[in-house]
């Protein structure tokens, strides 16, 4: 019988390297639910492709075009974040959650109230969210498999192990295109030199902040948040191969590394096919062809990122909305070129100051909604906060 799977973010990379390799073995998945973004022309590709129920863009203005493309076939189609909702509302045995950003909190949340395996690549849920996110698997039986290699990685190495044996876990950074300049010329850094990743082809947003390792911050925080794990006993070393992924301590001083190449099918064929095993179409590593690992500390004076992230994890509360918001919009603005590469962390900080007196960050996060909103305010201060930086130096 085969399994039904809905892919949320199925045109951006972590999307199509899933539909690869539901591809490779048609028979075993229905395709019930597909989204995408303004690529129209793909969404609509795959959804004829596989059949699927429903194809969804997240803009309206992408309607029309999604329409036209799939005129005749019979799949359904719409857009919107209600219509994202609606999708994962619709039974599914798997559901990808694979949107960039705080878009894809609330789908999320709604596949994981009908007791489904949740397969989270969307980082922002756990950052923003994590003790609702985790409740609300328990509260209906549902179950969230990561998909992040690091934590993927560090899931694999917990395998039969007893947590309180845990001392630490430390999950590995590339270091990202600009690893290897001087610090002194990272504020001249342009959107495509920190778009040029030696190792992981990704999208343009994660790519950037590969480099500037805002999203090794996000995943200290996700470790903490998935695994429980105390903040001090999570760390982060550079790892230029990209090979070891992460790697757990344990009390008897041994260390556990998951090593693979670096392409994610890895992780999302072991969320795909848990408990089980499958043959997977990834290199297989040569070890004397390899031949030397390299790792280094990763210096916070050079990644402020990493800083930030201790600072929220220590906070907690909302303070990982916040974070992530601030985030996104200091993102936005490099994008534009109205922000440096150098200041986006600048930024992040102002904001999380300013926000730490407008709402008590401690306070838990006790809704969707209060997430949803905190994100809303916290977006609208980093704009302001940008907006007067930009005028200031003008």
């Amino acid at each position: 019988m085969s399994r039904s799977v809905s892919i949320f973010g199925a045109t951006g990379s972590i999307g199509q390297s899933t539909l690869d390799l539901i591809r490779r073995d048609r028979g075993a998945y229905r395709i019930v639910a597909l989204t995408g973004g303004r690529n129209v022309a793909q969404l609509a590709a795959d959804a004829r492709e596989f059949s699927a129920e429903i194809a969804v863009t997240c803009f309206d203005d992408c309607l029309p075009a999604l329409r036209e493309a799939l005129s005749g076939t019979g799949i359904a189609v719409a857009a919107g974040a209600e219509a994202l909702i609606e999708a994962a509302d619709r039974p599914a045995d798997w559901t990808m959650s694979a949107i960039v950003g705080a878009a894809g909190l609330a789908p999320g949340f709604h596949a994981l109230r009908h007791g489904r395996t949740l397969a989270l690549a969307n980082k922002e849920s756990l950052v923003t969210a994590g003790p609702l996110l985790m409740a609300e698997a328990r509260a209906h039986g549902a179950r969230i498999l990561p998909v992040d290699s690091e934590h993927s990685a560090v899931f694999q190495a917990l395998v039969g192990e007893d947590m309180a044996a845990v001392e630490r876990v430390i999950i590995t950074a590339s270091g990202g295109a600009l690893r290897d300049w001087p610090l002194e010329r990272l504020a001249q850094a342009t959107v495509a030199d920190a778009c040029a990743h030696p190792n992981w082809d990704m999208g343009q947003r994660i790519t950037i902040d590969s480099a500037s390792m805002f999203n090794k911050a996000l995943e200290l925080i996700e470790t903490r948040e998935f695994f429980g794990i105390a903040p001090d006993k999570i760390d982060t070393v550079i790892h230029p191969q990209s090979i070891v992924h992460a790697l757990v301590g344990f009390n008897d001083g041994a260390l556990m590394a998951h090593l693979g190449a670096p392409d994610m099918r890895h992780a999302i064929g072991y969320a795909l096919h848990w408990p089980e095993r499958r043959d997977l179409p990834v290199e297989r590593i040569d070890l004397a062809k390899l031949a030397t690992l390299e790792f280094r500390a990763a210096d916070e004076a050079r990644f402020p990122a990493l800083a930030l992230a201790r600072q929220v994890m220590a906070t907690g509360g909302g303070a990982g909305a916040v974070f992530n918001a601030a985030k996104e919009v200091a993102l936005d603005h490099f994008i534009a070129g109205r922000l440096r590469f150098t200041d986006m962390a600048g930024l992040v900080e102002a904001t999380l100051d300013a926000m730490s007196r407008e709402i008590r960050l401690t306070d838990a996060m006790d809704s969707l909604e209060t997430v949803l909103q905190t994100d809303h305010l916290t977006r609208v201060r980093a704009e302001d906060l940008a907006n007067s930086r930009q005028e200031q130096t003008a």
